[in-house]
C-alpha cells in the first residue's frame, strides 16, 4: 500500500533552540542534529534519533514536508534521509516536484485567490496601519500570497489579535499566532489541498499528517490519522478530532514521537497490505 506522510516541519518536525524544551539535566538531554543553519549560524534542530527515523521513513512511505515557509526558507533545512520528490511550501501555494515549482497548480491556487477572499494588498496594509512599532520587529510578505509579522511576543496586546482575527475572517482570511510570528493567510491557501494533489498523484491510499498549529488544522483533517503535539496553538485550544491523536510530549522530543509514530504506521500498513496480498 502506497503511504503519504505529510508532515508540518517547525514545532512539528524541527525546532529552534528556543523551542526545544528540554526539561531534564543537560547530561541527560537527547543527542540533537542541526537541519538548518542561516547566515551562517545554526537554526533548527532535531534529535539524533528522530532523524535515525526520518532516515528509515522515506524508505516506507512518501514523505512530503508540508511547511507555511517560503521556498526559500525550505531550501535552508536540510533534512536526513532522501531528498523528498514533492515538497509543499506557503502553506499549500506553492507544490514543488523534484525541487522545481509546478506552475500548473500554482496558477490554480492564484486563481482561487482572486475569486473567493480579499486582495493581499488590503490586508497587508491593515497590519501596516494597526500594527504598534513598539513591538513589531518585521512586516514580510511570503511569495505575495500571504502576510505576516515577527513581534516581541511579551509585548503584544492579546486584544489586538483577536480583533485583527475577527476583521480578517470577514475578508476571507485566517490569522494564526505562531512564536513571536502573526500569520495572514487567505482560507483558501490550504496545505490539505496541495496533499490531496500529491496523494492523486502518487496513488496513496494511506494518508498519515502531523502539525502544531491553526495552519495545520485542514492538514490533520484530511488525514486517515494524525498527530499533533503537546504544545503550540491546537493544544492550546485543546482542538482534537475523531483521527487525531494529542501526543503529551513537548518540543524537540514531540518531534521524536511524531516520526516513531509515522514509521510504526508505515510499515504496519505495508505489513497488512503484504498479509492479504
Amino acid at each position: 500500500m502506497a503511504v503519504l506522510v505529510a508532515s508540518d516541519l517547525d514545532r512539528t518536525l524541527i525546532y529552534s533552540s528556543a523551542a526545544l524544551a528540554l526539561t531534564m539535566p543537560d547530561a541527560r538531554a537527547p543527542r540533537l542534529l542541526c537541519v538548518e543553519v542561516h547566515e551562517n549560524k545554526p537554526l533548527s534542530y532535531m534529535t539524533e534519533t528522530a532523524a535515525r527515523l526520518l532516515t528509515d521513513l522515506g524508505d516506507a512511505a512518501v514523505f512530503v514536508p508540508t511547511t507555511t515557509r517560503t521556498r526559500k526558507q525550505y531550501q535552508r533545512v536540510n533534512l536526513p534521509g532522501p531528498q523528498p520528490k514533492f515538497a509543499i511550501c506557503a502553506n499549500g501555494g506553492h507544490l514543488l516536484v523534484d525541487g522545481v515549482t509546478d506552475q500548473d497548480w500554482h496558477a490554480g491556487v492564484l486563481a482561487r485567490l482572486a475569486d473567493e477572499c480579499a486582495p493581499l494588498e488590503e490586508i497587508s496594509a491593515r497590519l501596516d496601519l494597526s500594527a504598534d512599532p513598539a513591538w513589531v520587529r518585521k512586516h514580510r510578505v511570503a511569495e505575495d500570497l500571504f502576510a505576516y509579522l515577527v513581534v516581541e511576543r511579551e509585548l503584544l496586546p492579546e486584544e489586538w489579535v483577536k480583533e485583527l482575527a475577527a476583521w480578517a475572517e470577514d475578508r476571507g482570511w485566517t490569522v494564526s499566532l505562531q512564536g513571536r510570528k502573526i500569520y495572514a493567510v487567505p482560507k483558501p491557501l490550504t496545505k490539505s489541498a496541495a496533499v490531496r494533489e500529491v496523494a492523486r498523484r502518487t496513488g496513496a491510499k494511506l494518508t498519515l499528517t502531523a502539525g502544531d498549529s491553526l495552519l495545520d488544522a485542514d492538514l490533520l483533517l484530511a488525514a486517515d490519522r494524525g498527530w499533533r503535539p503537546g504544545h503550540g496553538e491546537l493544544a492550546d485550544a485543546d482542538w482534537t478530532a475523531a483521527a487525531i491523536i494529542a501526543l503529551p510530549e513537548r518540543g524537540v522530543l514531540a518531534g521524536e514521537r511524531i516520526t516513531r509514530e509515522f514509521l510504526q504506521a508505515a510499515r504496519g500498513a505495508s505489513a497488512a497490505t503484504g498479509q492479504h496480498s
